[in-house]
């Protein structure tokens, strides 16, 4: 069953190609991740991997990048979950880019009545230390 979880439309101080420079690489995301919940964080531009306390390990990777607009975001190979994560960026004004990020997983009624609460949170946490960012 397909579930899509949508964060808040957030606002960021900077260009779509500043934000997308430093949302294209998985180098620049450990400052944005709480450091109380996840553990063990290593990267590559394009593949991140980490412990989640009580959840386990998982590893991300970005499958697909359209300049300035667009970053496409799944599991690593193997992953128990089929999801994929969209950040979407548009420049509305000289140095102001608005953010959206969407979640789309396959999760079964149990896991979807389980896992949609702390997904939403992540999206809009996420969006939230995006604004405090210095693009």
């Amino acid at each position: 069953m397909e579930t899509k979880i949508e964060s808040k439309v957030g606002k960021l101080n900077g260009s779509a190609e500043r934000v997308y420079a430093f949302l294209s690489n998985f180098n620049n995301f450990e400052r944005l991740i709480p450091q109380d919940k996840v553990k063990d964080w290593s990267s590559t531009e394009d593949h991140c991997h980490f412990k989640v306390d009580g959840v386990g390990e998982a590893g991300l990777r970005i499958i697909e990048k359209e300049p300035n607009t667009l970053i496409k975001i799944t599991g690593e190979e193997g992953s128990k979950l089929s999801f994929f994560f969209w950040i979407q960026l548009k420049e509305t004004a000289p140095s102001v880019t608005n953010i959206k990020l969407t979640i789309k997983a396959d999760l079964n009624p149990m896991l979807k009545m389980m896992a949609s609460k702390p997904l939403q949170n992540f999206v809009d946490t996420l969006i939230d230390q995006l604004e405090k960012v210095p693009f």
